[in-house]
């Protein structure tokens, strides 16, 4: 076999790869499949929790931090120079964490092209599509492209910074605080942040004001 068909053959497996879930995600699903055939489980009561979770109870946590960045500028200050020390302030467990900010010119997209590192103690359980192959090869090669999808078109002038997370490394963006908030209170604030926001595939925060109100 060629030097070139030995490639082409390992390119071929780590694609495959990369669509199959990891063992522990395996023997998670087994049991949970036990437990459904044997009546004990609920498969519509587990969707429900992994949705609230995953949505709306952990990315709370992040919210705090980024409501917190937005009033206080010595926090925010420390949490983009020590993002891990600074949660801890807060009472958040986040080693390895760095937060970037997203500017009138930059725009941060957090992904993690070997599996799906992720924030969890602040963000809860990543979202299903953070952790498909299209979304972690595609957000390093056409972030622009990504981010369309997900109804961000930036403007040429922006540039867009993509972070790459690791098991040692985890990331967090700091979106920007929208106009006409000044005189919010820290929780409203917190409530005004979203996940995806956090993660970079949305950046305009000023439509969710009114369903904060």
């Amino acid at each position: 076999m060629t030097e070139h068909d030995s490639k082409t053959v390992q390119k071929i497996h780590e694609e495959l790869h990369s669509h199959l879930p990891s063992e522990p995600a395996l023997r998670v699903k087994a049991l949970e499949s036990l437990l459904i055939e044997k009546n004990m489980v609920d498969p519509k009561t587990v969707d429900a929790w992994i949705e609230v979770y995953t949505e709306e109870i952990g990315p709370k946590c992040g919210g705090q931090i980024v409501a917190r960045a937005w009033l206080d500028p010595q926090f925010k200050d420390r949490l983009l120079q020590d993002g891990s020390a600074t949660i801890a302030e807060l009472g958040f467990d986040g080693a390895h964490l760095t937060v970037v900010e997203n500017t009138a010119d930059r725009h941060n997209l957090i992904v993690c092209t070997l599996c799906s590192c992720y924030p969890t103690t602040v963000l809860g359980m990543p979202p299903n599509w953070y952790k498909m192959a299209a979304y972690r090869s595609r957000a390093v090669r056409d972030p622009r492209g990504v981010l369309a999808e997900f109804g961000v078109d930036l403007a040429d002038d922006v540039a867009v910074q993509v972070w790459d997370s690791t098991s040692e490394l985890r990331y967090l963006v700091l979106p920007q605080r929208p106009a006409g908030t000044e005189d919010w209170p820290e929780d409203r604030l917190a409530r005004l942040v979203t996940r995806n926001a956090m993660i970079g595939t949305e950046r305009d925060l000023t439509g969710r004001m009114k369903e904060t109100g």
